[in-house]
């Protein structure tokens, strides 16, 4: 099985910790080139220090906000002009926990700026240099909320939803060119984005977070959280020559949680 990356260029969306920052550690064992994409400096250039080099690869790191679609759109075509980038991760954190009903218009603006408008710009300005190469993967991390809404997270099942629907209409336009779109939906993870989700809905119900984690561990068949090396595995994979064929596809790693096929 070929999973070598070396000689590619992966270009990493909020990599600076959890998820992401897992993904770029797996990239880089593989042999990627890693470009590191996040809002906090400090913690990209502790980021970049953890990752492997021993085929000789090259990291640094950008700095964007998410919620700035103008900046991030900005460094995207800058990283363009000076590199070819075969591997996109879209990645972001996700919107707050809440009922839709009580979501206001700007909470959902924000969210399909920071997640559907990000990726797009993204895409666009990458996708030519994978064209030109004749390599490209585009993975984006969503969740399993794509498959079955989740509780209590309105803005965030819409907008996984979106995204998803523009990831499936990329793979379509993009297979000629052999360049693959996919999805991985991580189920509940052990990060911060995790323990934020247990405080919140803590909070709302007036009982203790270790409550809520409880009764979340209840409803997941392996009766553990997942990892973040585990859903950059997956990510990983699918980044590689192997998954070649793969694409237009949204993958769960959740334990076995999510509730339809």
């Amino acid at each position: 099985m070929d999973l070598s990356l070396k000689g590619k260029t992966a270009l990493v969306c909020g990599s600076s910790q959890g998820i992401g920052l897992a993904i770029a550690i797996e990239l880089a064992l593989l042999g990627a080139d890693c470009i590191l994409l996040a809002r906090n400096a400090d913690r990209l250039k502790a980021a970049v220090a953890q990752l492997s080099t021993a085929t000789g690869q090259q990291h640094r790191f950008e700095v964007a906000d998410f919620s700035d679609a103008a900046r991030v759109g900005e460094i995207a075509t800058q990283i363009a002009a000076s590199t070819p980038v075969h591997i996109l991760i879209n990645n972001t954190g996700g919107p707050a926990a809440g009922p839709i009903l009580e979501a206001s218009t700007a909470a959902f603006t924000a969210a399909f700026s920071q997640h559907l408008l990000c990726n797009q710009l993204l895409a666009q300005a990458l996708i030519p240099g994978m064209i030109q190469t004749g390599y490209g993967r585009i993975i984006n991390i969503l969740s399993t909320s794509v498959k079955a809404p989740l509780k209590n997270l309105g803005v965030s099942n819409t907008t996984r939803w979106a995204v998803a629907a523009w990831s499936k209409t990329l793979a379509t336009e993009l297979a000629p060119h052999g360049i693959t779109v996919n999805n991985v939906l991580p189920g509940s993870t052990a990060t911060a984005r995790l323990e934020s989700l247990f405080n919140s809905s803590a909070a709302a119900r007036n009982v203790s977070p270790a409550e809520v984690e409880k009764e979340w561990l209840q409803d997941i068949p392996m009766k553990r959280f997942g990892e973040a090396r585990e859903i950059a595995a997956l990510a990983a994979f699918l980044a590689s020559p192997a998954a070649a064929y793969i694409t237009g596809t949204s993958t769960a790693v959740d334990g076995g949680k999510t509730p339809v096929m």
